[in-house]
Formats: C-alpha cells, sequence, structure tokens
C-alpha cells in the first residue's frame, strides 16, 4: 500500500476485492516463474504462445496487473489537475504536456503505464520478499530477536 500512495495516489482498503485479486495475480506470477514451461518460454517466445502450460497463466496475469495500471492510469487522466499533482501518474502526465509538441519525446501513454507497472511490481515484490527472508531469518534464530543486539544476526548470516 505505501508504494500504491506513492505510484497511484491512493491506498487501497485490505479486504478490497480488486486490490486482492492483484495481489493474488502477482503471488501466483511469482510462483509460476519457477516453472521450466516459463523459464524456456523466456529463450523460445514464439514457439512456447501455441503450447499449453503454467506459462499461459502468466501471461493471462500479467495482462489482468497490466489493465489495473492501465484503468488507473486512464482516470487519472480524466482527472488531472495540472496544478495539484497527487502522485507520480499525475507528475508524468504533467510532463508529458510539458513535452507535447517533441517528437522525440519518451513521456508517452504507454511509457506511463510502463512505468508505473514496473515501479509497482519492484516496489511490492523487493518489500514483500525482503520481508519474508527478514522473518524466516528471525524464525530461524530466536535467540536474536528481542534481544537488541542485530549484530549477531548479521554475524550469523555471513558465517
Amino acid at each position: 500500500n505505501i508504494i500504491c500512495s506513492i505510484v497511484f495516489g491512493d491506498r487501497f482498503d485490505y479486504e478490497d476485492k480488486k486490490f486482492l485479486d492483484l495481489i493474488d495475480w502477482i503471488e501466483e506470477n511469482n510462483r509460476l516463474q519457477a516453472s521450466i514451461q516459463t523459464q524456456i518460454y523466456n529463450f523460445f517466445p514464439t514457439i512456447m504462445d501455441y503450447l499449453p502450460g503454467p506459462h499461459q497463466q502468466l501471461i493471462k496475469n500479467f495482462e489482468k496487473v497490466d489493465k489495473f495500471t492501465t484503468d488507473i492510469v486512464m482516470e487519472h487522466q480524466k482527472t488531472l489537475d495540472p496544478t495539484c499533482p497527487r502522485d507520480f501518474i499525475d507528475a508524468f502526465l504533467n510532463k508529458m504536456e510539458q513535452e507535447k509538441g517533441n517528437v522525440d519525446s519518451k513521456f508517452t501513454v504507454e511509457t506511463l503505464s510502463r512505468t508505473t507497472l514496473d515501479l509497482f511490481l519492484a516496489g511490492t515484490g523487493t518489500t514483500s520478499i525482503t520481508m519474508r527472508f527478514a522473518i524466516l531469518i528471525l524464525h530461524k534464530y530466536p535467540e536474536i530477536v528481542g534481544n537488541g543486539n542485530s549484530l549477531k544476526l548479521f554475524n550469523r548470516l555471513w558465517d
């Protein structure tokens, strides 16, 4: 939700169906990326497009996540107040307007959608994985928890 407030300018309720679906799609894709078919798809996408497997679900999930972010970008375009940017999307839209006459500009709706998706995925994936590993490490070394000496934990990790 922190990355959502930075990128989208809004936080989602933790019971919000759309938000929960989004998290489910991302988590499922994290699991599906480990499959051999998905790894082969990375090397031979044209061939794998015609073959069944978990990579097909990964693609569908990615399209759903992409639509989610694209819909938010489109809503921001409708409600934009150039004098009061709410978030990253609004700042990007303002820059798009400034670059309107520049044919070489990289500030396009497509770039905005992709960048928004990249920021969201990087912010959610990296943070959640880091937190999971931190919890697992603290679980493995319970004597470290609560004694205030985190240096012991880092020394153990490097051993």
